[in-house]
């Protein structure tokens, strides 16, 4: 089976490629830039040239494909031309994979994604949930609810580097879930017939709450957090304020995410019935706890390394400043 990723250089992207190669399949991986993707050359996936915001260069690529994996995310740093560019593209691949014939479609959104289309990120993903769903192709749609390594930024390196972590009153509770275990059952889920034209949750085993993740961290860096909370309403002006210059669009839709948080996102989901058919214990997809464990003890360290070897520099410097 010939796979086609696209967005294969993101963070989910990447462990997608990295699985499949080590499974056996013939990975192809759509790229823009040559240099900054020769790490997945060198895994043994093959580079082909292709840029969603060049439509001409998409169907090319899909000779020979038997699945596409499209882990490509939204631009957010190009909000205005965020429809035009993203959404168009998207439509053209896959009115260009229903010619091509390819026989599956794997696509990721996020779970009960209907019930904030408000929100104009998660409105794409519908739409293109929509025409993936009328293509006539063979898809499965996994709804995912977010990263463990998303977590880092938002909340493991303010508090190693001291600085705020911005939350609101939120009560919204989300099973997290690593890339790694992602990859393994996206690439599994290829051969189940069951999981054609089916949308699937992929969750963690442990729901957390924005508490409760900075509780973490604070035990295992043994570092205290600083906390700053900014009340919803606040948010709302925040939203309608910047939206009135077309720049700052892309902040616009990050304050409207962080509103769905603040709704109550509760995004969990029961996986018995998906690992039962995968053949995946329970036990094999990794808790937070020890991510995030693994996370903290590489960088403290790395920090221990740097502290030793500047000791280290100073003192030869001292010694070398003698005067004998």
């Amino acid at each position: 089976m010939a796979l086609l990723v696209i967005g294969s250089t993101g963070t989910l992207g990447r462990q997608i490629v990295r699985k499949a190669l080590n499974k056996g399949f013939q990975v192809k991986c759509l790229v823009r830039n040559f240099r900054k993707s020769a790490f997945l050359k060198e895994w043994g996936a093959e580079l082909i040239y292709g840029d969603l915001s060049l439509p001409e260069t998409i169907p090319i690529a899909l000779i020979g494909i038997t699945a596409i994996i499209d882990c490509s995310t939204t631009r957010s740093e190009d909000s205005y031309n965020i429809e035009l560019i993203d959404l168009h593209s998207k439509y053209i691949l896959i009115e260009a994979a229903i010619k091509a014939k390819v026989k599956r479609f794997i696509f990721f959104s996020i779970i009960e994604s209907y019930l904030y289309l408000d929100v104009r990120l998660i409105s794409l993903k519908v739409m293109l949930e929509n025409r993936i769903k009328e293509s006539g192709l063979g898809f499965t749609i996994f709804c995912i609810p977010g990263f463990f390594q998303g977590l880092i930024p938002q909340y493991a390196l303010p508090i190693l580097d001291q600085k705020s972590i911005w939350i609101t009153s939120e009560f919204s509770s989300i099973s997290y879930i690593s890339t790694q275990d992602i990859a393994h059952i996206v690439i599994k889920s290829l051969s189940i017939l069951q999981f054609n034209k089916k949308f699937l949750p992929v969750c963690g085993n442990k729901s957390w709450k924005s508490q409760d993740i900075i509780n973490l961290c604070q035990r295992i860096s043994g570092r205290r957090a600083k906390k700053s909370q900014i009340p919803v309403i606040l948010l709302n002006l925040l939203q309608v304020f910047i939206q009135t210059f077309q720049w700052t669009n892309n902040i616009a839709e990050r304050l409207a995410f962080t509103q769905v948080l603040s709704k109550g996102y509760n995004a969990n989901a029961d996986m018995k019935e998906i690992l039962y058919i995968l053949k995946i214990n329970k036990d094999e997809i990794e808790p937070l706890e020890l991510y995030l464990q693994e996370y903290f003890e590489r960088i403290m360290k790395k920090i221990r390394e740097l502290n030793y070897q500047v000791l280290k520099n100073n003192t030869s410097s001292n010694i070398n400043d003698l005067d004998f």
